[in-house]
């Protein structure tokens, strides 16, 4: 459902993404880690048609995301909730994006109680907490009943209730055949909710595959793996199993 291929991104001398290549199959929930200026947060906005990449590609269902007629219908993201309008309410901001997609309004309030906001969808955003308005972001990027979702740091600012909440609500939504791309720092959390993993470390993936192979591996966790692959005497070579 999303192919990456030979993505490579350069700001000035700084190299975001080199060679950047992986797929997300439907189903299931791949997790995209590396460490601070690893490249994640370049990669994910060339997915999302929001950074032009130098050379490469990226397309979801086999069309680049500019290339969509009506993304919203297929795609939803999350990639930074504090760029929602502070001075609007949740249930408007809901409203706009159901318009936008061409769906009735009242998705939006169908929406505001999946997430759990009902009682503050008649407040401005600006008055939410960080996980507040992390799940009415999540609300937005569901707004078109998408088979994608590609969320950076979902995760960010919410309580544990609310991490098992976001955790449950991805797994249902890759059973139902959805095709989910999340990047996090919570590597305990990706451990628990992603089956297929990709690593990129100074814009390069380190290693990519199934959960379960690799770990298979002389790792005994996600983190052991995690800081052999991009901390300071990581290996060079890629690992794909």
């Amino acid at each position: 459902m999303i192919s990456v291929t030979s993505l490579t991104k350069r700001y000035g001398t700084v190299v975001a993404a080199d060679d950047v290549t992986f797929t997300c199959q439907p189903g299931t929930i791949t997790g995209f880690l590396g460490p601070n200026g690893a490249g994640k947060s370049s990669t994910l906005r060339m997915i999302a048609g929001l950074a032009r990449p130098d050379s490469g590609q990226a397309t979801i269902a086999g069309r680049r995301f500019t290339d969509l007629p009506n993304p919203a219908r297929l795609v939803g993201t999350l990639l930074d909730a504090s760029a929602l309008h502070a001075g609007r309410t949740g249930l408007e901001t809901l409203r706009i994006a159901a318009t936008v997609a061409g769906l009735p309004s009242g998705r939006a309030g169908e929406l505001l109680d999946t997430v759990g906001l009902t009682e503050a969808g008649r407040r401005r955003v600006g008055t939410y907490s960080l996980g507040m308005r992390q799940r009415l972001g999540l609300a937005q990027a569901l707004i078109g009943l998408p088979a994608v979702l590609i969320l950076d740091e979902p995760a960010n600012g919410l309580d544990p209730d609310g991490i098992a909440w976001i955790r449950a609500l991805l797994r249902d939504f890759a059973g139902r055949g959805g095709t989910v791309l999340l990047s996090s720092h919570l590597l305990a959390e990706i451990q628990a909710t992603a089956d297929q993993l990709v690593i990129i470390s100074a814009g390069r993936i380190v290693a990519r595959g199934a959960l379960t192979d690799l770990l298979a591996g002389p790792e005994q966790s996600l983190e052991d793996m995690f800081l052999a692959l991009t901390g300071p005497a990581a290996r060079p070579e890629e690992i794909s199993r």
